[in-house]
């Protein structure tokens, strides 16, 4: 699988970041593919731990009643997962907690994700970080020899706790060694992992293959495998450029990195943006996540990354993939697990089609358009939800919404709020500012897990209503507060706020537009 991904990486960035033949061996080398392709095997596996857990949940609830003592004998011999029997209270509080306890460990590291790349770099904290993974693999890969329940818990919890540390690694990491041009492409690689590793979950996951009794610790097991790989590459890749120069001013060791990120590309504008950059950052201490909170200059930035990561969660893209099961029921599928599988496969290929023109369209505008499209398509699964039964037909318009909704989601607010985090502050800030909306997004996604359940069965068939209001709130903060940042760097972003922040909506001084010569590539 990981194959299948290198070559995906190289396809999307070669084919979706290519706007001029010249320009692909000066800025897109191997060793900058090589360290993009190292740096979102941890998103892979940050989506298949994601995924995992939901095909084989019949099975390891039998396994841990069976732990338990609570599997009633006449059902042991049966292996026909879909009779209906009863779950004895005791295996559905194990269950739950082996499901949640994975984003409450998100929740807890990502608040560390600051500490993580500031103490030894971007590249050695992934490598660190990497033995919680192994571990929480090893853990649930080995729950038969234990107790079953309590090893896949702790595994489910010491695995969460890594994804956390790593969702904000991976973007920080691969949006400061993206060139400009392009970090949008690239950026948005780390969901097109996310997705696929949901997707090979949900695939290898179907019971003849690993979701059976035999096989589910291996299943889970799984989960470890990318950081194996990605332990192996990562001494290969070079430290991020801005984490030498910026945070330890080291600039030959700086030069030398972007030398082997971008080949025989000249670095000196690189370099010259970088010192800019540098200026600004000893103009300002290296912020905590209680001074980012504090910060009036930094409020406008903040506000606008958090609330696109609460876009992103409470949007109800996880809702409409809890409900899609019952949903593909209702219309008549006899397999719903492949119709489920079906939506993952449209996750991926619509993921695909952002990392294609994120660079073109802008941040912005499809983040709008999938806002949108999502707001219509919740109002139309509310349709359909509602006349289900009085219109046979109404089954094919909440299934056709389905897939549109998570079209419209992966075109711009799944994948984009990773990187724009990264984009919108200065070196300085820039840890806090992604450890708090890593924060955000780990407590939103737990939030909507947690209660969806009780929501959905007060509101019943208007349940979706709720995330249509919802959506329609994101789609007017963004047209409002939210500003284009494609083909911009770090410091004229920052700049743009400034700007706002001191209530001047004039035309940009002179300076301003030496900036924007200096960085434009039709100068």
């Amino acid at each position: 699988m990981n194959c299948v991904l290198v070559e995906c990486v190289c396809w999307c960035t070669r084919v979706c970041c290519f706007t001029d033949s010249i320009l692909w061996p000066q800025q897109l080398s191997g060793p900058l593919a090589l360290s993009v392709f190292t740096a979102v095997l941890g998103s892979l596996q940050y989506g298949y731990s994601l995924g995992v857990i939901n095909a084989p949940q019949k099975v390891i609830e039998r396994n841990y009643a069976r732990s338990l003592g609570t599997l009633r004998e006449d059902m042991e011999p049966s292996r026909n997962l879909s009779d209906a029997e009863p779950t004895h209270p005791t295996v559905v509080m194990y269950w739950s907690l082996s499901v949640s306890i994975f984003s409450i460990g998100g929740m807890v590291s990502s608040f560390l994700v600051g500490f993580v790349a500031d103490l030894r770099g971007r590249i050695k904290g992934m490598l660190a970080v990497n033995i919680l993974a192994i571990t929480g693999g090893l853990l649930m890969g080995l729950a038969k020899m234990g107790t079953p329940h309590i090893m896949v818990i702790a595994g489910r919890a010491v695995m969460g706790f890594y994804c956390g540390l790593s969702s904000g690694l991976v973007p920080m990491y691969v949006g400061e060694i993206a060139p400009v041009a392009y970090r949008g492409a690239m950026g948005t690689l780390h969901q097109l992992a996310i997705v696929t590793g949901i997707l090979i979950s949900q695939v290898i996951g179907l019971e003849f293959l690993l979701g059976n009794d035999d096989l589910w610790p291996l299943l889970l097991g799984l989960s470890g495998a990318p950081a194996i790989l990605q332990t192996v590459l990562l001494p290969l890749c070079p430290e991020s450029p801005r984490y030498l120069f910026i945070k330890l001013g080291k600039e030959e060791e700086a030069r030398k990195a972007l030398q082997r990120l971008k080949g025989v590309h000249d670095t000196s504008k690189d370099m010259a943006e970088m010192r800019e950059e540098k200026q600004e950052a000893m103009k300002e201490k290296q912020m905590s996540i209680l001074a980012l909170v504090r910060s009036s200059v930094y409020r406008q930035q903040l506000f606008v990354a958090l609330m696109m990561h609460l876009s992103q969660q409470f949007s109800g893209i996880n809702a409409i993939f809890y409900y899609s099961t019952g949903i593909f029921s209702k219309a008549g599928v006899t397999q719903p697990v492949y119709a489920t599988i079906g939506v993952g496969v449209i996750n991926l290929i619509f993921t695909l089609v952002s990392v294609a023109v994120v660079d073109r369209a802008g941040r912005r505008t499809l983040t709008l358009v999938g806002l949108g499209g999502m707001c219509c398509c919740a109002i139309a699964m509310t349709v359909g939800l509602v006349y289900l039964h009085t219109y046979t037909w109404m089954s094919i318009v909440s299934i056709v919404a389905i897939f549109l909704f998570v079209s419209f989601f992966e075109i711009g607010p799944g994948p984009i709020p990773w990187f724009f985090v990264a984009e919108l502050f200065s070196q300085g800030p820039r840890p806090a500012a992604i450890a708090l909306a890593g924060c955000c997004n780990w407590t939103s996604n737990f939030i909507i897990g947690m209660f969806f359940p009780y929501i959905e069965a007060l509101c019943g068939s208007y349940v979706f209503i709720l995330f249509a209001g919802l959506l329609l709130v994101f789609i007017v903060f963004t047209y409002f507060r939210v500003p284009e940042t494609k083909g911009k760097t770090f410091e004229e972003i920052a700049a743009g706020f400034q700007r706002k922040r001191k209530g001047t909506n004039s035309a940009p001084t002179g300076e301003t537009e030496m900036v924007h010569l200096k960085s434009s590539s039709d100068a």
